[in-house]
């Protein structure tokens, strides 16, 4: 009996290795809410990857001179390094195009928001932080400050950390009451 119980055991591992390796390691592991651009994640959760990337936004907090602060951080729990903001500052971060991290007026469904902007403070010292190699097994904390254009003007914010395969990109939205 014990024979059988431990071989089950190995077989489930097995096959949920096998799994894992057919859905490649860019795939969001999140159930509910997915992280997708249909069903973002609220601010404070976390992103994880099938290849054991984890990516947390943080709930922002509001300045005393109107900007709102929070953090993206990066777990590499993967068996590579990562190069979180890409190969460039120039292209690792934005409010409009697509980059390794997007931060932008409106739902994560709304790609062309009209009528409302957003203003990104530290813009050049986010993308510093993003291009250096992350190593396997470390962790690396992003400082974001924004400013939206009016109050309560939602804020979305999407990661899409680069991969010499494929990785998903990871969505999180901020509402009215998390910016109020």
């Amino acid at each position: 009996m014990l024979v059988v119980t431990v071989l089950a055991l190995l077989g489930a591992a097995a096959l949920a290795g096998l799994e894992k390796s057919l859905q490649g390691g860019g795939h969001l592991d999140n159930d509910s809410p997915s992280g997708s651009v249909a069903d973002p994640l609220a601010p404070g959760a976390t992103a994880r990857y099938i290849d054991d990337l984890e990516v947390t936004v943080s709930r922002p907090r509001r300045e005393a001179t109107g900007a709102y602060r929070f953090t993206i951080t990066y777990a590499n729990g993967t068996d590579e390094s990562l190069n979180p903001g890409g190969e460039s500052e120039r292209t690792s971060v934005s409010t409009i195009a697509d980059a390794p991290v997007v931060v932008r007026a409106g739902t994560s469904s709304d790609h062309y928001p009209s009528g409302s902007t957003l203003t990104w403070l530290n813009e050049d010292e986010a993308a510093s932080a993003l291009v250096p190699p992350l190593r396997k097994g470390g962790k690396r904390t992003v400082q974001v400050r924004v400013v939206p254009g009016s109050r309560g003007t939602p804020v979305a914010v999407e990661v899409h950390p680069p991969s010499a395969n494929y990785r998903e990109t990871a969505y999180w939205q901020f509402g009215p009451d998390d910016l109020d």
